[in-house]
């Protein structure tokens, strides 16, 4: 017996790549080993029980039964050890002891033991399972096609239950060959780095190349160089500023040129609010009712914002609805006591069970109150999509979110939608897009190895910010607002209006120029004469510095470096005075290659240790309060390919605690950071009005979020 299973277990024991393809009958299994083995220059395993049965058929025996398992099984195995020994970096194996397995268990109700342990430990580098989107073919010696599905799905689950590494091949000859080119190429790379079979299933399914986590644990090795500051972006030295006057004419010149353009306004809306709570479920973890007063434990763990959240509750937009659900809930609730209704108050705000606020997405909580109801920032983002991004009285509102809380946003649409358009006469398109999981990371330990969690699975963890990239590369717009869902107003509405409207202005009057200078540029139509006032124009205008040694280019060289400056996106961000908010803010900064830009940094990616470094930071004016408008098309009214426009080189490493144990993500760069970096990028100084978000609850009780009956 030991001899027969070790005989069953020499397969797979050479460096070959092996791969099992794995389904039922007339699934097309033979007609891709064959097309890969072609492809690869290497031989198939054919399927030795095909001509074991046939023969026995031909030879009066009768058909299959359960004693031709095990015959069958050593003749694959042996076939497969011979087809190893000669084969080319790769063996592809029509059949397998799996399916031998399979077809014992489902056809006999049972598998002889020596069968069933080689099936299980017999490894493969990979199985391709058959889809049964093929027409069934009779050759003979094949079952009906009755109960395909049903078949289908026992296969599927043997390589579950079993723990096997397996892909599903669905289409056409073509399709399924294609694919699995693909799939075996990524394979090899995985394997070149260590990565098991199993792991990279779980990688390719969740949309990962193997080359960005390749990557992505170059970063973790490596780390991610600083950002170089030269200097921060100041009022004239980088930041534009207008008086009130100008703004109003560049939000009419705007209005007088939208009528042919195509507007949207993406609002970046994902994730749940659990940091706008954080000192709230801290204290509820932290606080003993029965033993301590609220103020003792203010007093003790020094926490300012929960006495002001305290002071300030019934200022809450939520409030009302959380007091009148304790009353409901209970009869006594006038006679407790004050530590008693606030400790309630907030746990009712939290628990799952009641509000949930911290699970929930920010764009659904309530945020405003106003004298006939409660408005959330959906709301409120529907009411400015209509003020300041409608053309021919349609609108365009994009938000990016967790397809979990898709449901919530569509309740709201649902609820407010048709009002908003009647009292506006304007049509709102609202549209919804996740982040894609192919942006994710990969996670490591302090050693960089991959981490998994309990049931063996990796790690991953959202790429961060900077992967909406991709969400706002699929926009048809000429023209894109961009927002954060928690920077809305209560108050001073037409002001949000007008300065956006500005910002768009100033785009455009900037495009009508670029366009015109690279039209000209491509059809050969400019003259030596003419580019200095263009270069004007790049400096002055657009505060782009040319690389050292510009003005000693030949003609044709000045005119390279031009196109390359001035054939891009543009984005025009709103920079309001420097407050000490947390965040990025506009500096010059240094590339790897000694050329200046200007760019939204945050903290994060700056040499903090570094004391000029600290020094440039500290002598920062102004905040980025992410307000931008970006043009994402070509003077050929072509969009651009936005991921053409990225710096690969930023990013975060972000590390948490896994248990007793630190692991780390990467983060790609910011939207507006390093997903922007190649981008034309003029700032521009916009009122404080303009910025108001809630990071933490308490800041809905500062001004711009409470109602003021005589504005």
């Amino acid at each position: 017996m030991e001899k027969n299973l070790k005989q069953f277990n020499e397969a797979g024991a050479s460096e070959i790549i092996r791969i099992a393809i794995f389904g039922p009958e007339s699934t097309g299994k033979t007609t891709l080993a064959k097309q890969l083995a072609d492809h690869y220059q290497t031989v198939w395993v054919p399927e030795f029980a095909r001509d074991y049965l046939q023969e026995k058929l031909d030879s009066g025996l009768g058909i299959c039964d359960i004693d031709d398992m095990l015959p069958i099984a050593y003749g694959q195995t042996k076939l497969e050890n011979e087809s190893a020994a000669i084969a080319n970096g790769y063996l592809f194996c029509d059949t397998n002891l799996m399916v031998t397995k399979v077809f014992s268990e489902l056809y006999y109700n049972f598998c002889d033991s020596l069968l069933d342990k080689a099936a299980r430990t017999h490894q493969y580098d990979l199985f391709f399972l058959t889809d049964i989107d093929v027409p069934w073919e009779d050759d003979g010696l094949r079952d009906s096609p009755e109960g395909r599905e049903s078949v289908f799905s026992v296969f599927k689950q043997s390589l579950i239950d079993n723990k096997k590494p397996f892909i599903t091949l669905t289409g056409d000859k073509e399709t399924r060959l294609n694919k699995a080119i693909a799939i075996i190429e990524e394979l090899r790379k995985a394997k070149k780095m260590g990565i098991d079979s199993l792991d990279f299933v779980q990688i390719y399914e969740h949309g990962i190349p193997i080359a960005k986590v390749q990557e992505q644990l170059t970063i973790y090795k490596n780390g991610i160089a600083k950002t170089i500051l030269d200097r921060p972006a100041t009022i004239g030295d980088g930041i534009m500023h207008l008086s009130t006057e100008e703004f109003v004419e560049k939000a009419t010149f705007f209005n007088a040129n939208k009528a042919s353009l195509k507007l949207k306004k993406l609002v970046p809306a994902s994730g749940a609010a659990t940091r706008m709570f954080k000192f709230l479920n801290e204290f509820l973890k932290d606080y003993d009712h029965d033993t301590e007063s609220i103020n003792a434990y203010v007093n003790r763990k020094r926490d300012l914002e929960l006495s002001l959240f305290i002071v300030g509750m019934d200022k809450f937009p939520f409030f009302k609805a959380i007091d009148k659900r304790l009353r409901a809930d209970f009869s006594d609730f006038e006679f407790w006591s004050a530590d008693q209704k606030n400790y309630y108050f907030v746990t009712y705000l939290l628990h799952s069970d009641y509000f949930d606020f911290a699970s929930k997405p920010k764009g659904v909580l309530p945020f405003h109150d106003y004298i006939d109801h409660v408005a959330t920032p959906f709301e409120e983002h529907l009411n400015e999509s209509v003020a300041y991004a409608a053309v021919q009285q349609k609108s365009y509102l994009h938000f990016t979110i967790t397809q979990a809380h898709q449901a919530l946003f569509e309740k709201l649409e649902q609820e407010l939608k048709s009002n908003i358009e009647a009292q506006s006469n304007v049509t709102v398109e609202i549209g919804y897009s996740y982040q894609d999981k192919s942006t994710d990371s990969v996670t490591v330990d302090a050693n960089n190895h991959l981490v998994k969690n309990q049931n063996n699975q990796l790690l991953f963890r959202p790429g961060g910010h900077g992967a909406l990239i991709e969400n706002l590369n699929a926009l048809d717009a000429d023209i894109v607002f961009i927002k954060n869902i928690d920077n809305v107003i209560q108050n001073h509405s037409d002001a949000i209006a007008l300065y956006k409207k500005g910002l768009a202005g100033i785009l455009l009057e900037l495009q009508i120029r670029v366009f015109k200078y690279v039209e000209a540029i491509y059809q050969q139509q400019v003259r030596e004469s003419e580019v200095d006032e263009i270069v004007t124009f790049v400096q002055n205008e657009l505060s782009i510095e040319f690389v050292k040694g510009f003005p000693e280019f030949t003609f044709e060289n000045k005119i390279k470096e031009l196109i390359r400056v001035l054939d891009r996106p543009i984005r025009v961000c709103g920079m309001v005075k420097n407050e000490g908010e947390p965040g990025g803010g506009p500096f010059w900064v240094i590339d790897g290659k000694g050329k200046m830009s200007l760019q939204i940094v945050e903290s994060s990616q700056m040499d903090l240790k570094n004391e000029e470094q600290q020094r440039i930071l500290d002598n920062a004016t102004h905040f980025n309060p992410v307000d931008l408008v970006c043009g994402i098309k070509n003077y050929k009214n072509q969009k651009f390919d936005l991921s053409q426009f990225v710096d690969h080189n930023s990013g975060f490493i972000v590390e948490r605690k896994l248990g007793s144990d630190t692991i780390k993500s990467y983060e790609l760069p910011g939207l507006w950071n390093g997903a922007m970096a190649k981008w034309i990028t003029v700032f521009v100084e916009v009122p404080m009005v303009t910025f108001n978000p809630v990071k933490n609850v308490n800041d809905l009780l500062k001004p711009a979020h409470q109602f003021h009956q005589n504005l």
